[in-house]
């Protein structure tokens, strides 16, 4: 454009140029949150930080690039489930106040266009996870594949999805250990397990919060279906169970993965205050006290990994 023109436009629509600027900043913030929204970016950038605390845990030395091919691969193989789920559950997500503004929900954004994202995202995802190995990229196309195929229609057949959506959900941690010794054995099946065990409290305290909501969508994630005693004390059983698994690398039987004494202590008190939380829905079964256990829970797996990383480099 011209300098003499771009003067004249500026002189003549003065006023103008204000809400113009305004409507593309609004309307580049809607694309930018709706790609945020259709891959979960929060949720990508968790499985991200554990599969990285996984490669640091299991490399003997740290490669840049594996950590930077990792992340990516995961970020993309979590976006591709998100989409796909999304998009085969747009019409529940348009039930439920929690996602009924998500992008294919609410139209903003056509089932074709995150349907492109999804197969788009897979492919990068496994063929960059191809790159570090072969059994990488395998658990990566295993976990899009149970998240989409298994895991998503069964969410609204049977509180048993919550047990096939803990194999892609505890996948992640083990994920980065297996990028970096092309190996998966006792090392990265601790891994798994501890993730394992942990999503069950976790999602199921997701689900007594959001209960009322989960059920206009016809979904009943809760192992008894209610919010009652039954599930508050499978709650109580599954936090106990992922305390124990936490702590076994402390005894010298998890091969290269070790956790010092000083770390298993720590670990511990960690799982004790998850416990408390637990226990304090066992006794409350209130969404509050729901809600409290969902961040204990969030931030008891991020410092665990945490611990357990610096914990092998200090030791």
């Amino acid at each position: 454009m011209p300098n003499s023109f771009l003067a004249v436009s500026l002189h003549k629509q003065k006023n103008n140029v204000g809400l113009s600027t305004t409507a593309t900043t609004t309307i580049k913030h809607t694309v930018i949150s709706d790609f945020k929204e259709i891959t979960k970016m929060r949720l990508s950038l968790s499985v991200v930080f554990s599969s990285v605390a996984g490669y640091f845990l299991g490399a003997e030395t740290i490669s840049l690039k594996i950590v930077l091919l990792l992340a990516l691969g995961g970020y993309f193989m979590v976006g591709a489930s998100n989409a796909f789920n999304q998009i085969i559950e747009k019409d529940l997500d348009a039930l439920m106040h929690r996602t009924k503004h998500r992008p294919v929900a609410s139209g903003r954004m056509t089932v074709n266009t995150a349907f492109l994202i999804a197969c788009l995202f897979t492919v990068l995802g496994i063929t960059i996870l191809y790159t570090i190995n072969a059994q990488t990229a395998m658990f990566g196309a295993i976990s899009i594949f149970l998240y989409t195929s298994v895991y998503t229609p069964l969410k609204t057949k049977t509180p048993l999805s919550v047990f096939v959506g803990a194999i892609p959900g505890a996948i992640p941690f083990m994920l980065g250990w297996v990028a970096a010794t092309d190996n998966f054995g006792i090392e990265s099946g601790t891994l798994f397990a501890l993730q394992f065990f942990w999503q069950f409290p976790h999602f199921w305290a997701i689900g007594w919060f959001l209960f009322d909501d989960y059920k206009r969508g016809g979904f009943f994630m809760l192992p008894t279906g209610k919010q009652d005693k039954g599930t508050a004390i499978q709650v109580l059983l599954y936090t106990i169970w992922t305390i124990l698994v936490s702590i076994v690398p402390v005894f010298g039987v998890t091969g290269r993965l070790k956790l010092s004494i000083v770390a298993a202590v720590i670990v511990f008190g960690l799982g004790i205050m998850m416990l408390t939380y637990a226990i304090k829905l066992y006794k409350n079964r209130t969404e509050k006290a729901a809600k409290q256990l969902m961040l204990s829970s969030v931030l008891y797996i991020t410092l665990i990994q945490i611990v357990y990383v610096i914990d092998k480099f200090i030791r």
